[in-house]
């Protein structure tokens, strides 16, 4: 376990009121986003100071780590409960994942970047999220091995819903999905499985993400 930079501790309680004055209400969010260092997951040394502005910064591999705002607004949605099995599509930086961590959740996530899964895996770990299970892979696929999941969260633009996460979901679960719109943009939806097996959809906000692509990339 590192020992933290208290360098950022005024950045970050401007971040978490920030958030606040933009709608986010769920205090266990707002207190995770509170105590992690989003700066250890920038690549870029000369964007440190910057790491608590409400900005999206590349982090590699043609992606980028997403604005605190959307992280803090997918958790909220999420309803994140101690011990939620929860599925991640898309490690990216580990930002997200480490907020779910924070959370209490029994988190599976998966990167299709191998670039990025070999520099992300290490760092969570070293932060001390161990109990965190990772893997490289496809993320349309989910994974079945461990199905069914409490929620699932993708963390990049879906041009379609992937059935297979869908069916991973158990009875009563949540998928928080951004799914293109018309516009270019995407609508925030949380689709949640009755224990009839129905899908009620509820739309959010518009955002803004990299595309969710299938397969993997060496």
């Amino acid at each position: 376990m590192r020992t933290p930079n208290f360098k950022y501790v005024r950045k970050r309680k401007e971040l978490v009121e920030l958030l606040q004055n933009k709608g986010i209400h769920d205090q266990s969010v707002l207190a995770a986003i509170g105590k992690i260092e989003r700066q250890l997951f920038i690549p870029d040394s000369a964007l440190h100071g910057h790491a608590y502005e409400n900005k999206a910064f590349p982090i590699g591999a043609e992606q980028t780590i997403s604005h605190p705002y959307t992280v803090a607004f997918q958790s909220q949605l999420l309803q994140v409960g101690k011990g939620d099995k929860i599925l991640e599509i898309g490690t990216g930086s580990g930002y997200q994942a480490a907020v779910l961590a924070e959370l209490g959740a029994d988190l599976y996530t998966i990167e299709r970047q191998k670039e990025l899964y070999d520099k992300t895996t290490p760092l969570l770990k070293s932060l001390g999220y161990t109990q965190v299970k990772y893997y490289y892979g496809d993320g349309y696929k989910g994974k079945q091995s461990f199905a069914p999941f409490d929620k699932i969260i993708v963390t990049a633009a879906a041009p379609e819903i992937p059935v297979a996460l869908l069916e991973q979901l158990r009875l009563g679960g949540m998928l928080v999905i951004p799914l293109n719109n018309k516009k270019g943009n995407q609508d925030m939806l949380r689709l949640t499985k009755s224990e009839q097996q129905e899908i009620h959809k509820e739309v959010f906000e518009e955002f803004s993400f990299v595309p969710m692509l299938k397969e993997t990339n060496e």
